[in-house]
């Protein structure tokens, strides 16, 4: 599962999404442009009296919108989430996983003329089953792929200390962990029922391994890596908790005193 940040800093578990699924967004998405076409767009046309000249025009300028403008607005102003992707539960984002933007979406409705339309969408399906990210040729070069975002994992459960390493734990010196430590041991810790019984020991020890270096003294001798890793995390998430208490209570304290100043009173004569 790959994992994309968004511009909040948070981090989304999103899978790239198949070429089948992309294909009957699409043609959602289809369906709903011809209701446009023939409830909306049609009936204008057909009130105005036009010489042969100004309906070609009228053609092209009708071809355009459906092909280019309407699909442009949609995935600029939805955010990559048209009626047939939010309806599957998919979103196009840009490589780094962040919205897409007009010249992204208007760069996927160009290259789609030749790629969606003029071919009936068989280059697309093509290039996007044969992408890793399942991406079609207009993805490609705006820099944007689809990703699903319905059905995310599930909230971990928080981390409890082992109560046998409970002790140990408030009187050890914890440095400051590397952050790519930390978020493996957690991810580690909350998906130890889905990993193979070799796996788990080997990732587990390793991990242990690299955390030992940052905590003395070590945990009791034959203490499991899996307790250990989880004494750890614990420990430092409540004393990370427990500093920012102080920090308020500090600052509530310092900003009464403030209040209790008294205004209006002269600076000193040097």
């Amino acid at each position: 599962m790959d994992e994309i940040i968004i511009g909040e800093g948070v981090v989304l578990d999103a899978r790239p999404t198949s070429s089948a699924v992309r294909l009957l967004a699409a043609l959602i998405d289809l369906a709903v442009l011809g209701a446009v076409v023939v409830f909306v767009i049609s009936p204008a046309t057909g009130l105005l009296s036009v010489t042969e000249d100004l309906s070609r025009i009228l053609g092209v300028l009708t071809i355009a919108t459906i092909t280019v403008f309407i699909p442009t607005a949609v995935d600029t102003f939805t955010r990559g989430r048209s009626l047939g992707k939010l309806a599957l539960g998919i979103r196009i984002v840009r490589d780094d996983g962040g919205p897409i933007v007009f010249r992204q979406s208007l760069v996927r409705a160009l290259v789609g003329l030749v790629e969606l339309w003029a071919t009936l969408g068989s280059v697309a399906l093509i290039t996007s089953t044969v992408n890793p990210q399942g991406k079609r040729i207009g993805d490609i070069l705006a820099g944007t792929y689809a990703v699903r975002v319905r059905g995310s994992a599930p909230q971990r459960a928080p981390l409890m200390m082992p109560p046998m390493l409970a002790g140990w734990a408030r009187s050890a010196d914890i440095a400051r962990l590397p952050d790519a430590l930390v978020l493996s041991a957690r991810q580690f810790l909350g998906r130890t029922a889905t990993l193979h019984p070799g796996s788990r020991v080997q990732l587990g020890s390793r991990l242990s391994e690299e955390m030992e270096r940052y905590v003395n003294p070590l945990p009791p001798p034959g203490t499991h890596p899996e307790a250990f890793l989880a004494a750890v995390l614990t420990e430092r998430r409540d004393r990370e908790y427990a500093a920012l208490q102080r920090a308020g209570y500090r600052d509530a304290v310092e900003a009464t005193q403030l209040h209790r100043l008294p205004h209006g009173i002269p600076d000193p004569l040097d």
